[in-house]
């Protein structure tokens, strides 16, 4: 059995309010779960003491028994201290603009700078005119 470390949505519609709990993988979302860890209201202001309240003791608990939390959840418990911090993907083929998209930019590039260029002309010919008179 592989246990999460997850959050279990609550509360009614437009107003969440989520659950930690250590549960089952296999369980739905909003099901079966082993033990309720915490609470997390994402409607209370950042700074306010019971938007994130979590039982220290039982996660470290549950982590060293080899739970994994979610994304979320482990982004949360580190920066109370309790797991590293996530460690962000680098996706560039994913989303690096596509061969038609890269042909657009290079076409808008080339323009700029050739707008630029006959700018810069422009400014310098009367600059020539006013040193010879």
């Amino acid at each position: 059995m592989s246990v999460r470390i997850r959050l279990s949505r609550g509360g009614s519609k437009k107003r969440p309010f989520y659950k930690v709990v250590a549960a089952d993988q296999r369980a739905p979302r909003d099901g079966r779960f082993i033990e309720r860890l915490g609470s997390y209201n994402p409607m209370l202001p950042q700074d306010h003491a019971e938007r994130f309240t979590i039982n220290e003791e039982r996660v470290k608990y549950w982590l060293s028994q080899g739970a994994q939390p979610t994304e979320r959840l482990q982004k949360m418990l580190a920066n109370l201290g309790l797991v590293q911090k996530v460690a962000l993907r680098d996706q560039p083929q994913k989303s690096a603009p596509k061969a038609k998209a890269q042909e657009r930019l290079k076409e808008k590039e080339e323009k700029a700078k050739a707008a630029a260029e006959a700018q810069a002309a422009e400014n310098a010919a009367p600059a020539e005119e006013a040193s010879a008179e």
